[in-house]
């Protein structure tokens, strides 16, 4: 049975003072961030400050930049797991976490989630520009809020329109550099919101009981698993489609062309795949897992077609 939000777990130094509080409850802490989604984040950010400048390093972007995003976007996930902690104490996979348990109070993670907001747009404004830190202000207000508080419960369009807010970090990345929000920072805006709804849905119909238990309106839940699964293949052909304009427009050449063909291919195949074989279970998950790996080696393609030349014209005189 699930943990309710007043699980007796221990709470040792809850009366200690705020630094001694969060060095023993770090690794709670460190969850609130989701780490992993981040460290996603924070990786098509450092594509976006890279492809800003090909053959020069931004060294203050480069750090001082991603330093900030990830810090705000650090603040927008504990501020995503304080509004469903009610909803994560109810659904098995998000039972264990730090708000649930009782393992962090939710006093300690609006303090938590406000100093990293803080902190991470102030060093954006201050010491990379006020452009960048405004964008990363309304990346933050668009997941944290309008898609948390209002759209995952709104619609089942939800994760479509609040897609948005994660497609931002590379524009983050690029603006960091430039100052300016230029049109190929777009194309990977539009590359990231485009994957999102594949990516997210194919979690959505594993866990699809779940979400229907405690009345989210995912897809899988409001018009069925088949339903689901015709819109995940049609958005990847879309998402396959898309990843085509970087090479039709000039901003890559032919090594990112090769690279983004065969992973598309890959990913068609799981779409395809997941109509054919409906009664296979493991599909969606292995799906969502490819969907991970196929963003970051696509960002990665990216980058060797803009760096591979500079780095081997020395060598070819």
């Amino acid at each position: 049975m699930s943990r309710t939000l007043e699980a007796t777990s221990p709470r040792t130094g809850d009366q200690a003072p705020p630094l001694q509080h969060l060095i023993q409850h770090w690794r709670d802490y460190y969850e609130l961030t989701k780490p992993g989604v981040v460290a996603l984040m924070v990786f098509t950010a450092v594509v976006g400050n890279l492809l800003a400048s090909p053959g020069t390093i931004p060294w203050n972007a480069l750090i001082v930049g991603n330093i900030g995003i990830a810090l705000a976007a650090g603040s927008a996930a504990a501020i995503n797991h304080l509004v469903d902690r009610r909803v994560d104490a109810r659904m098995k996979r998000t039972e264990g976490r730090p708000l649930p348990t009782g393992h962090l109070r939710t006093g300690h993670a609006i303090f938590f989630a406000g100093a990293l907001g803080v902190s991470g747009l102030s060093l954006l404004y201050f010491a990379v520009n006020p452009l960048t830190a405004w964008l990363t202000f309304g990346s933050l207000i668009g997941y944290a809020f309008i898609y948390t508080l209002f759209l995952k419960r709104a619609t089942p369009q939800n994760i479509v329109i609040g897609g948005a807010a994660g497609a931002a970090p590379p524009v983050l990345g690029w603006v960091a550099v430039t100052g300016t929000i230029d049109p190929h920072a777009l194309l990977l805006f539009l590359i990231i919101f485009t994957w999102t709804p594949p990516h997210f849905w194919a979690l959505a119909i594993h866990r699809r009981e779940e979400y229907a238990s405690v009345d989210i309106p995912m897809l899988p839940v409001t018009h069925g698993d088949r339903f689901t699964r015709w819109q995940i293949l049609f958005y990847t052909v879309l998402l396959v489609g898309v990843t085509m304009l970087p090479f039709v427009t000039g901003m890559s050449g032919p090594l990112y062309l090769v690279g983004a063909t065969v992973l598309g291919a890959r990913y068609l195949w799981f779409g395809v795949e997941m109509l054919r074989r409906n009664e296979d279970r493991s599909l969606p998950m292995r799906s969502f897992g490819y969907s991970i790996v196929y963003l970051m080696a696509l960002f990665a393609f990216l980058l060797l077609d803009a760096y591979l030349p500079i780095a081997l014209a020395p060598l070819l005189g």
